[in-house]
């Protein structure tokens, strides 16, 4: 018994998370004898007899599924030439970094001091048992062609030649995209190819499978252009060898409508461009300098696409948005090779995730004010969070769907967990409140459309199915902004209050608000000149079911924004104060912190009540509340007015919900520590679990706290978050980013769906009056 015991712990210490489960591969303790034997002999035996019994045993007790070899031989180092397998070690241990960086695959660099294709590739067989997957790296054409073609034959685990496929796979996302643009059909174009090794053969034949014809190309070699004539000629270079004889490649460029380069830098002029087909594309990709000067080339002529190799101008082809994450799905899914339809699944998703809307992060990365679709930006930037989980899952189901996977997938929505917390990018509470505002998408009114970020935000909350968004603004600079911005605002509603087609509306809204208010210091006039202005007339517009939430505060302050709410949508039932709560996403996971924003200093009864506002709030998500009231005190420590008033406020809270896990008045760091108050205050409700829910005093401590955990503490705040209102009304920071809009948005719809469980929002978009355009919200994102 004892025995098997023990070989069940030495299994389970070995064993590997697996592709598709939410388990990411576990860091494994060695600090204990215990350890050291489990990790080593004897407990090392155990795996070992699995293996030996069932070699595919391999990839769940070692590190082979994660684990890729990046070999070379030195003898096509960058721009370098042949400077042997040394001095290529630092370029191959920098693309074992990027791998880590971007798709967390752990790598060994092997430099292999050979040059016979044929040893060189039963020297890298001899290493299958090792790996999961093989990059081959800087090997001078064409031998890098049979090494690579035997090599795929001979193993039966992913090889790529990055150096060939990941140019052609970057580069022809960019092709698709820039054609688009220039509105050309690849079937159609006429290619002018400068360079005919490794990577030009291989985006030729990339452009071919999408589309591109054979005899609409003409290469350029170091002898000059390829053609029948030519007896030097490798065999890969005689299918494409189209000119007719001898030619200049100015003459060649003449109504050629791209022009790829993979040569030497300067062999390309402004006036050779001028010589190209309207609308040209042109993709000078020498490193470190491009076939022509950027500036150069753009001031040739104003129709003009181009791209580069370079990170200092728009456009960069950059291997870095392929090869994490084509060996990251290849990987997953442990798949025999790269095919053909493994890369244009990449090709595909890189392409199509150019043309959503670009997260803050990337703008902030690149320090650009608002980067979107259009010629110079044809495909994603390098530090796109989005492109582990948008490419990964790609290059998975082709392989699946082709027949190479060897552990397909079925959970995709795990997998995309996985993926995300493998770059940290995991928060549990914003899936789970993403997922539940999809299933019912509610009518969501921005108040402040004539702003940048409220339009991105607005498009993707559409496109995506978190809800129908309603804008209200001086609609021709909205449009202006949206035109200037290249964002789509097809089928969502724009609104001017001021406008006098809307004058029927607002003297109804008018009439409705001095109904409210005539008793309180407003007379009928004033009512109707009220609705001219935007937050009224949106919450106007909440109160009487035209929308389900508002979202506003960055042309107002705050004050300014939460009056009309309570004006005119009133509290809930019961509810004599509203409050103000944050969202905090930290690493230890969601933190709920109130009152932040509303009342300075409320008394027992006041804090009692926003205590049960806040449990309520977060009952909306899914999350069971263990809140911590806080204080100087620790549960009577100090009898000081102050921390009576939180202790009172507990007991309160317990009298009006005795179920509730809370507890106070306590100190701060005392109420994340489990192992203190299980050894001093065992009574006490949060000894037990971790708390998620922090209750402050005043609203001075609640508002410098958040301020803290979100600049020093590096989280991720939402809110402030509205608590106490009959339906939402939610108000932005100032400088709220688009992603931060997007989460109060996600917010908004919770509390909408919680506070009218019976009202079907789509059917309302399709008869109401300002969804002419109806569309449809996506629910399969």
């Amino acid at each position: 018994m004892q025995k098997e015991l023990r070989k069940q712990q030495a299994l389970e210490y070995h064993a590997k998370g697996r592709p598709g489960k939410i388990e990411v591969i576990p860091t494994k303790e060695a600090k204990t004898q215990r350890d050291l034997s489990l990790a080593y002999s004897p407990g090392v035996a155990e795996p070992c007899k699995e293996i030996a019994a069932d070699a595919e045993n391999v990839y769940k007790y070692t590190a082979k599924g994660n684990l890729v070899a990046v070999i070379s031989n030195g003898t096509a180092v960058l721009g370098l030439g042949d400077i042997g397998p040394e001095a290529s070690k630092p370029v191959m241990e920098g693309k074992g970094v990027l791998f880590k960086i971007f798709a967390d695959i752990d790598v060994f660099d092997i430099e292999i001091n050979e040059k016979d294709p044929e040893k060189f590739v039963q020297i890298v067989k001899s290493l299958e048992p090792t790996f999961g997957g093989i990059n081959l790296e800087d090997i001078k054409a064409p031998e890098c062609f049979y090494i690579e073609q035997e090599l795929k034959k001979q193993l039966t685990i992913p090889v790529m030649h990055d150096d060939q496929h990941g140019t052609a796979i970057i580069s022809s996302a960019a092709l698709l995209n820039a054609l688009d643009i220039q509105k050309k059909k690849i079937e159609k174009a006429k290619f002018v190819v400068n360079g005919a090794g490794a990577a030009a053969m291989a985006c030729i034949r990339l452009y071919v499978s999408l589309g591109a014809r054979h005899e609409n190309f003409i290469l350029f070699d170091k002898a000059g252009v390829l053609h029948r004539g030519r007896t030097d000629l490798e065999d890969f270079k005689h299918k494409f060898a189209n000119a007719k004889g001898e030619m200049s490649l100015a003459d060649a460029l003449k109504n050629a409508d791209v022009f790829v380069g993979l040569s030497v830098g300067n062999v390309l002029t402004g006036e050779m461009i001028k010589r190209m087909a309207k609308n040209p594309i042109v993709f000078a990709m020498a490193n470190p300098d491009p076939e022509i000067p950027y500036e150069e080339a753009i001031a040739s002529r104003n129709d003009l696409i181009m791209a580069t190799g370079r990170s200092d101008y728009p456009n960069q082809v950059n291997n870095v948005l392929g090869f994490p994450y084509i060996f990251r799905g290849a990987l997953d899914v442990r798949a025999s090779g790269i095919n053909e339809e493994m890369k244009l699944a990449a090709v595909k998703a890189l392409a199509e995730l150019a043309r959503t809307p670009v997260p803050d992060i990337v703008n902030m990365a690149y320090n650009e004010k608002s980067i979107s679709f259009g010629a110079e930006y044809i495909i994603p930037k390098p530090l796109d969070p989005r492109l582990l989980a948008t490419v990964a899952p790609a290059v998975a189901k082709a392989a699946i769907e082709s027949g190479v996977a060897r552990q397909p997938i079925t959970d995709w929505e795990a997998y995309t967990l996985q993926l995300n917390k493998r770059l940290g990018l995991d928060n549990q509470l914003m899936r789970v409140i993403g997922s539940k505002a999809r299933k019912d998408p509610k009518r969501v009114i921005f108040a402040d459309a004539e702003n940048i970020k409220v339009l991105k935000a607005a498009q993707i909350i559409l496109d995506e199915g978190i809800g129908y968004p309603i804008l209200l603004g001086e609609e021709a600079r909205v449009m202006q902004i949206a035109a200037d911005n290249g964002i789509s605002l097809e089928g969502i509603p724009l609104v001017n209050p001021k406008d006098d087609k809307h004058e029927d509306v607002r003297r109804k809204f008018g009439e409705l608000y001095f109904a409210k208010r005539q008793r309180k210091g407003v007379n009928q006039y004033e009512a109707a000149k009220m609705m001219k202005d935007r937050i009224n007339f949106g919450c106007m517009m909440v109160e009487t079911g035209e929308a389900d939430a508002l979202i506003s505060g960055l042309s107002k302050n705050y004050p300014d924004t939460i009056r009309p709410a309570i004006q005119i949508i009133g509290t809930e039932e019961g509810v004599k104060k509203i409050a103000g709560m944050y969202i905090l996403l930290t690493k230890r996971g969601p933190l709920f912190l109130a009152d932040t924003t509303v009342n300075f200093n409320p008394t027992a009864e006041e804090l009692a009540d926003i205590t049960l506002l806040v449990a309520k709030e977060v009952q909306h998500f899914n999350i069971k509340p263990r809140i911590a009231m806080l204080s100087y005190s620790n549960f009577g420590s100090n009898k000081s007015p102050e921390a009576e008033l939180v202790a009172k406020a507990r007991a309160l809270v317990k009298q009006k919900d005795p179920s509730l896990i809370v507890d106070g008045e306590v100190q701060a760091n005392i109420a994340f520590n489990k192992d203190i108050l299980k050894e001093n205050y065992p009574f006490s409700d949060l000894s037990q679990g971790d708390v998620n829910t922090l209750i402050f005093p005043n609203l001075a401590a609640g508002n410098v706290a958040y301020g803290l955990l979100q600049e020093v503490g590096g989280a991720d705040a939402i809110g402030p978050v509205l608590l106490g209102l009959k339906k939402p009304v939610h108000v932005l920071q100032l400088g709220s980013s688009v992603r931060s809009i997007i989460n109060m948005v996600l917010i908004a719809v919770i509390d909408a769906q919680a506070k009218q469980k019976d009202v079907n929002s789509e059917e309302l978009v399709k008869k109401s009056k300002w969804w002419k355009g109806f569309k449809k919200v996506s629910r399969d994102l």
